[in-house]
Formats: structure tokens, sequence, C-alpha cells
């Protein structure tokens, strides 16, 4: 049996409101201590953006976004479970975001939507959040100024073609890796 927790929002409109955030094996909530540093660094790239919350979950990350006067969120994972959860929050706040049920490789591969801000918060288990860095930095998904954040266990320190590390932070057994258009 899962037990559920919450995560509050950090700031912005919805400042310190309750989100529903499950525990559990295959999930695995970016803490309010993270988020609140990952959002002190984005702050300059949030209002007006166009933001994909790949391998949403609860949609945690997205909506602190929204919070924070993000234009439009796009929130995508493969779990059904996650997806109606993130549409629970979405709906307990009376915000909209577009929600798809699809694994996040396959999301990339079909559209050219270019984003402003991009989490990838995938499994930790495996390369898939790799892999989705590769496409975006192949397919050019960022926007001009566009930034994509990576969480994971550990640093990556392989070159990713088409984007160029800007900075790292580590938050306990938390990584976070910073990715910005390739300037040439």
């Amino acid at each position: 049996m899962e037990k559920e927790i919450n995560l509050r929002i950090i700031a912005g409109k919805h400042r310190s409101r309750v989100l529903k955030e499950f525990n559990g094996q295959e999930i695995r909530p970016t803490t309010d201590r993270v988020k609140e540093s990952l959002f002190n660094i984005l702050q300059n790239n949030i209002i007006d953006s166009t933001v994909l919350d790949l391998f949403c979950g609860s949609g945690n990350l997205g909506i602190e976004a929204i919070s924070r006067g993000a234009k439009s969120v796009v929130f995508v994972d493969n779990s059904k479970k996650s997806i109606e959860l993130c549409k629970n929050n979405l709906s307990l706040l009376k915000e909209d975001g577009k929600i798809v049920l699809s694994d996040s490789i396959n999301y990339l591969r079909r559209y050219d939507e270019k984003f402003d801000v991009i989490f990838l918060d995938p499994p930790y288990k495996g390369d898939i959040g790799i892999e989705a860095l590769k496409i975006i930095g192949s397919k050019q998904l960022l926007s001009e100024y566009g930034v994509a954040i990576f969480e994971s266990d550990r640093f990556f320190d392989d070159e990713i073609i088409g984007l160029e590390k800007f900075n790292e932070r580590k938050y306990g057994f938390v990584h976070l890796t910073f990715y910005s258009n390739k300037q040439i």
C-alpha cells in the first residue's frame, strides 16, 4: 500500500497550497527544499514561459511554474495514476495545463514544440533521462534562451549534442544539471 504525502507550492499565486503526492517506489517527488532552490535559479525564466514537465508525476514542478506565472505547461507521464493525480492537483487549484499520457521519449520524438523551460525528473534507474536530453538537443526543442533541468542521482558529465551544460547543483542525493542551447 502506497502512503500519500503532501507537498506545498513554494511561491506565487498559489503559495502555501498543498498538492497531493504519492510516496512509493515508482514515484519520487522533488522535495520542497530542492524545488525552492531550483526556482530561485530559474526565477527570471518562468514568467510568461512555455514549460514542459516530462516524467511529471503529480505535476509538482509544472504547477509550481504555473503559480509563478508560466504562460502554459505541458505535463507528460506514462503512468495513468500519475496523470490522474496531476489532473486532480490542477483541478484543486482551478488551473489548466495540457496533460499527455505518453512515454516521454515518444512524446519528444513526435512533437517539435519549443519550450522555454523543460523539467526532466525521470526514474533514477536507467538512462531514459539522458535519452530525453539527447532528443531535446538534437531536435532543438529549447527556445532561444530556454533551459532544460535534469534531475538525477548523480552528475551527468557526457556532452549532449545541441545543448550546453551551464550549472550543476547537489542537494543531498539529488543532482540538478542545467542546460541551454549550445552557442555556436
